[in-house]
């Protein structure tokens, strides 16, 4: 399968067999719709204009940390796009990862940087110390990974409190409200995550997200409204 990343489409590796993807760590996250359909808006003057359904794609994802104030989750940038969404998800230490909670992330941001603090070189838990970055061919990350409905089991117990129960939820709270309403829609079965591993991968990253509207156009996900 591919990935796409500042316009162009890489090959997903396998998924990490030894991260636990409920590990404290920030993660960066695209869901496409089914068949690339627009079903979230339009873009007009490089600016997202969202359909009622769009905006309710936003307002659950900005939801997920009060659903989840177990899990001490922070969002990083995020945008709705006519037929994806890009977002970076931080999720910090917690009893379901073995943290007790005292290292707490939940809005705290680096002054100086502008990034979260778990980037900041003296941070512990740097992700970067617990997974491979072993890069194939093209591929400007390692260790990417994409999710399908069978991505929950792993050899890290329960998987309710993870990054793909995250997206699971996200994903049927959209699917549910264009239910109820009778609004046609449908979501790739798939979603495609990388773990961020440096303050200057954060900052790419965001600059990514935040240009997308502008350069939607030239997009490898785009489709002609």
């Amino acid at each position: 399968m591919t990935e796409l990343f500042r316009n162009k489409y890489r090959i997903s590796s396998t998924r990490l067999q030894t991260w636990n993807y409920a590990n404290a760590g920030m993660y960066f996250v695209t869901i496409c719709t089914a068949h690339r359909l627009c079903y979230f808006g339009k873009i007009a003057k490089e600016q997202m204009h969202l359909s009622a359904l769009g905006g309710i794609a936003e307002n659950e994802w900005i939801k997920t940390i009060e659903i989840r104030p177990d899990m001490n989750l922070e969002l990083g940038e995020f945008v709705v796009m006519p037929n994806h969404f890009h977002g970076i998800i931080i999720i910090g230490d917690n009893k379901y990862n073995g943290g007790n909670g005292k290292n707490a992330i939940h809005g705290r941001r680096d002054t100086m940087h502008g990034v979260p603090t778990q980037m900041n070189p003296s941070y512990g838990r740097d992700v970067m110390h617990h997974v491979s970055t072993t890069t194939g061919t093209n591929t400007p990350h390692g260790g990417d990974a994409m999710h399908g409905a069978s991505a929950t089991q792993n050899n890290f117990g329960p998987q309710s409190k993870n990054l793909a129960s995250i997206i699971r939820g996200y994903k049927s709270a959209v699917t549910t409200f264009a239910r109820k309403n009778n609004i046609p829609f449908a979501w790739q079965p798939r979603f495609h995550e990388h773990i961020i591993r440096s303050a200057d991968e954060y900052s790419r990253i965001s600059n990514y997200i935040n240009n997308n509207p502008a350069e939607w156009q030239n997009d490898k996900l785009y489709f002609k409204q």
